[in-house]
């Protein structure tokens, strides 16, 4: 049995091997931590799984209080970018789903990062055209995108705040002034990834005077994030993009020391959280929602399920290696889409309802052969389909997920994330700021000058797989899950639907079955979660499998008529509660 250390140390080493393809979407995300048990957590009223128990314990405190679902996870974001910094915060940008239980409506909010003003289609490349490796782009202000999760945050709490935005600050900023345990998870990614300790702010936050991380178990306080929070929660949201806190982070991404970027005050002062329409398809009696484009992860997880669903209309149920068979060509030809389309539909045509409709997703499901591997996959022609190529991006997210449901009935999934393991390593105002840039195709065009989709430009929100998820049946909700994982969100968050929706499997189950990750070429099963006898046949025909440790961090609520069951991801150190 591996201990934690051997397993983020394998983790890194292949994060390494992959960082001088600084475009393939298949490097490792964050890093494996251990497997914990997480049985699911019952209430009647109201629930909040999240990915660190400071943090649900924070929502749960609002929704107690009379807080909306906003209102809780306004509490939860502002926590975890404290307890858990580096995967989310202040300094990042974020997707969301909202269920307004009175008016029956749902929104998707678009907290997404955008490319400064003063960037070019050449932002990474070197002067003879060839592309940055991974790290090499990712450290320093050059990857710093403008942060959109304080302005998404603040205009959902405008239409679906009950308690006043600064009592949503309070559970944050006593944290941050009395001091907080750092967990294992937190200790063991600063030892382990690379390049944590590139600036002295970050290096004397987290780091001992002999240059070791700081040890599980000890009190880190946060003075200065107290003080920045206390800020927006006297002057509201603007506060974040006008002011000392836009002026310290232009100040810091253009004085940082190991590449500077071009992060301006009009660019802060110009962002603004975007509300587009759920992407929505039906999978056998339900209707599953996502975030629409930028984000790939509504698009490729409904097409996933409608393969599948088309396949066993026709097959029958699919069991075992049949199943997982299925799975690897659903994904991916579902990929092979998303690479091919997805992008900031603001600024490329992007077929967002031809990708899952029904008869389309029919056609592509007749490719998949029962018994073979398909020799290569293409992007399809959907309805609405633009010319333009394939395209990939290194998305290694540091990301979070956490679902609320408040004693309303509505209903939050929300996908948060600053990109890789402590972002871009800037530490200003007691936060990260995010290095999302790097989520762009570093290369804007090919080799014959077509342009590619998820190229970067000015004032573009790059393409993402974070994959908030509402699932609905008859009208209404059923179902709030989501997962942080980089590219591997979408097989993450399919896989247990399927196993929740098809396979009516209890939550915690779902959750923690082993993954399958199937993304071009590559085909991942989570180590030690499968049959030998399995993985022969899977490679009997044609599979070139390959078993990995996976860093899923789903967290989901299943609402039943006699209650809520919530359930963590065992993967990490998340909790549900609930009253």
């Amino acid at each position: 049995m591996f201990t934690t250390q051997q397993l983020l140390r394998f983790s890194i080493l292949l994060l390494i091997s992959y960082a001088s393809y600084a475009s393939d979407p298949t490097i490792v995300p964050e890093a494996a931590s251990g497997f914990n048990k997480s049985p699911a957590v019952t209430a009647k009223s109201a629930m909040a799984v999240t990915a660190n128990p400071y943090a649900t314990k924070a929502a749960q405190k609002i929704l107690a209080q009379g807080g909306s679902a906003v209102d809780a996870g306004i509490a939860a974001q502002l926590v975890l970018g404290l307890v858990e910094p580096q995967s989310s915060g202040i300094g990042g940008g974020a997707f969301m789903l909202f269920w307004d239980a009175q008016r029956k409506q749902l929104s998707s909010w678009d907290g997404r990062e955008t490319a400064p003003q003063a960037i070019n289609e050449r932002h990474f490349l070197h002067t003879d055209g060839s592309a940055m490796g991974f790290f090499e782009a990712v450290i320093g202000g050059h990857s710093v995108g403008v942060p959109g999760v304080v302005a998404m945050l603040d205009a959902a709490h405008r239409q679906f705040g009950e308690l006043p935005w600064s009592t949503l600050f309070t559970p944050a900023i006593e944290l941050a002034e009395t001091g907080f345990v750092i967990s294992p998870r937190l200790h063991t990614l600063l030892k382990e990834m690379p390049k944590v300790a590139v600036n002295p702010a970050i290096s004397s936050y987290f780091f001992n005077a002999a240059g070791k991380p700081k040890a599980v178990g000890d009190l880190l306080q946060n003075p200065a994030y107290a003080a920045t929070l206390r800020k927006l929660a006297q002057d509201g949201g603007k506060a974040f993009y006008h002011g000392d806190i836009a002026k310290n982070m232009v100040a810091a991404v253009a004085n940082d020391p190991n590449r500077a970027g071009s992060l301006s005050l009009s660019d802060l002062a110009n962002y603004h959280a975007i509300q587009r329409p759920a992407v929505c398809a039906p999978y056998r009696e339900y209707q599953v929602c996502g975030a629409p484009p930028p984000s790939s992860g509504g698009t490729t997880v409904l097409a996933i399920l409608g393969m599948i669903e088309a396949i066993e209309r026709q097959r029958g149920a699919l069991r075992g290696v049949d199943f997982i068979h299925t799975f690897i060509e659903a994904s991916r030809l579902a990929f092979a889409d998303r690479n091919r389309y997805i992008a900031d539909p603001d600024f490329v045509t992007v077929p967002t309802a031809g990708l899952v409709e029904r008869h389309y997703l029919k056609s592509r499901a007749a490719l998949i052969k029962p018994n073979r591997r398909l020799a290569t996959v293409v992007a399809g022609k959907p309805v609405g389909a633009p010319a333009v190529v394939d395209s990939s991006s290194p998305e290694l997210p540091s990301t979070s997920h956490f679902s609320i449901v408040d004693a309303d009935g509505n209903v939050l999934s929300m996908t948060t994330s600053i990109e890789t393991a402590f972002g871009s390593r800037v530490f200003v105002g007691g936060f990260l700021l995010n290095n999302q840039l790097s989520d762009f195709s570093f290369s804007p065009a090919e080799k014959d000058g077509s342009k590619i989709a998820n190229r970067i430009q000015a004032g573009k929100r790059p393409r993402s797989s974070m994959s908030p998820i509402i699932v609905f049946k008859d009208g209404s909700p059923v179902l709030a899950i989501g997962s942080p994982g980089g590219a591997r969100i979408i097989d993450y968050v399919a896989g247990s639907l399927y196993r929740v929706l098809g396979q009516g499997e209890a939550i915690d189950t779902a959750i923690a079955s082993g993954h399958i990750i199937a993304m071009g070429d590559l085909v991942e099963l989570e180590a030690g979660r499968f049959d030998r006898d399995v993985i022969k046949q899977l490679q009997k025909r044609g599979h070139p499998v390959k078993e990995s440790d996976q860093t899923s961090g789903l967290h989901g609520i299943l609402i039943k008529e006699s209650g809520l069951e919530g359930a963590a991801d065992p993967r990490r150190e998340g909790q549900a509660l609930g009253y």
